[in-house]
């Protein structure tokens, strides 16, 4: 998760995080109990990830009426359990019930325990491919929210370094298990996947829907080039071994390990690369990458919660992750649909979920250096950490996974973000501009359905 991924979501809960600082304050649990239950009955939730929206409809210094049972008739609620317990406890409490009930998405972890059931007792490899599909979407979502949080509390050094890790965890997570699993052409489209779903679809929609709303917008031109320059480093990273399987593979003096060799040399490289991209962006030139008017932010959880809710569900991405990986040769057999086109297309969904939805919501807000922070960002962290951490795992543990993508794959990853950079080049964009972003990746999502 780059710096800029971070400040998005952080502006987006912003409200919420005020809210509920002055809540508690105010030292009126009740109160913000009451407005979060009353809130769960007559809104609905928001799949804009604005938390806490009905607490400023109840302030915090005013107790709302009990209606007419007296105090000996009342029985212990939850809210006067909350008013006695530690400060700490009530505070993650809401917390927690926030991120569990702030989207519609998160309807899907009923799908968490039916994939593991699937998984165990035998379903069948088509619903337990679909409920673990599902069930990553919503794991996804409350991972990002755990991590942003983490990255609030120690910082942007630090912070950054932790979102590096867990920002894309899931894509990471399904990969490795492919990895282990010797489906290396998986692990390439899913990775290759994740890269054009975010900068073609989730960068796409932003310019598509911040264009509805604001006719032209603009953002950083200098950590736009910065960002290209390294997607562009990457393709060729990329391209090199793949164009080398077909054009040098009747060279008699070539030897058969030279792609790996050539492969595991690049990952280092580039992951040396994403380092200096770090350091760039977190110490050199923060300045580019910090919103204007950017107010230092509150954790919402405790550190001791946060690290749970950080190794909780990174166990269950893992068990989800393993299930899904397993059933995918039998489900491309019995759907017909290619391992291509499931790792293309279909898995990148459940990964970047909580990107979509966070860089369209902040792009409608016109902050679009926000917004092209998520998009890009991702990709670039896809790109120059993910790809060459599996090369790497896979030296490490005996698979010969290697940055030999196909000379078709490499070509594709080539022209998209060559198209990127050229709609992105003068730091400008509006809606049409998405409308050709989204357009190439369903002409890309096509050529491999029928691949």
């Amino acid at each position: 998760m780059s710096a800029q991924r971070k400040n998005a979501i952080t502006v987006v809960k912003a409200d919420t995080r005020q809210r509920l600082a002055e809540c508690l304050t105010e030292d009126d649990i009740d109160a913000c109990e009451e407005a979060l239950l009353q809130c769960s009955q007559n809104e609905s939730p928001r799949a804009e990830l604005g938390p806490f929206p009905c607490l400023g409809a109840s302030p915090c210094g005013a107790r709302p009426g009990r209606g007419s049972l007296s105090g000996q008739e009342r029985t212990l609620s939850r809210a006067s359990v909350l008013s006695v317990a530690p400060r700490w406890f009530v505070r993650d409490y809401l917390a927690i019930k926030e991120i569990l009930f702030s989207s519609w998405f998160n309807l899907l972890l009923v799908c968490v325990p039916l994939g593991t059931a699937s998984g165990l007792l035998g379903w069948g490899a088509v619903p337990t491919f679909t409920l673990n599909f599902l069930a990553l979407i919503p794991l996804a979502l409350i991972l990002g929210d755990v991590t942003e949080d983490l990255a609030v509390r120690f910082g942007d050094v630090v912070g950054g370094l932790v979102n590096a890790t867990f920002g894309n965890v899931v894509e990471i997570m399904v990969s490795l298990f492919a990895l282990y699993k010797n489906l290396f052409d998986v692990v390439a489209f899913s990775l290759l996947g994740s890269i054009l779903s975010n900068l073609l679809l989730v960068l796409g929609s932003s310019f598509l829907l911040g264009g509805l709303y604001h006719p032209v917008q603009t953002f950083n031109a200098v950590s736009n080039r910065a960002c290209s320059s390294l997607l562009m480093l990457a393709v060729v990273g990329i391209c090199i071994p793949s164009a080398a399987s077909m054009v040098l593979v009747d060279d008699p003096g070539l030897r058969p390990d030279w792609i790996l060799d050539v492969s595991r040399g690049t990952a280092v490289i580039m992951l040396v690369c994403y380092l200096c991209y770090l350091a760039f962006q977190l110490h050199t030139h923060s300045d580019l990458f910090r919103c204007e008017g950017e107010e230092e932010a509150l954790p919402m959880l405790s550190l001791g919660s946060s690290l749970g809710l950080l190794a909780a569900i990174t166990a269950v991405v893992a068990v989800a992750s393993e299930f899904l990986t397993a059933s995918i040769q039998e489900v491309s057999a019995h759907t017909g649909m290619s391992q291509a086109f499931i790792g293309l297309i279909i898995l990148p969904i459940a990964g970047n979920a909580c990107e979509h939805l966070t860089a369209c919501i902040v792009a409608t807000r016109n902050k679009m250096d926000l917004s092209m922070g998520v998009a890009v960002g991702s990709s670039i962290q896809i790109a120059l950490f993910a790809i060459p951490f599996n090369v790497v795992v896979g030296w490490a543990s005996g698979h010969d996974f290697s940055l030999d993508f196909t000379p078709f794959s490499a070509m594709v990853l080539a022209v998209c973000v060559i198209h990127a950079n050229f709609v992105t080049a003068d730091a400008t964009s509006h809606w049409l501009l998405g409308v050709q972003l989204i357009a190439l990746y369903c002409v890309i999502a096509i050529a491999y359905f029928y691949k």
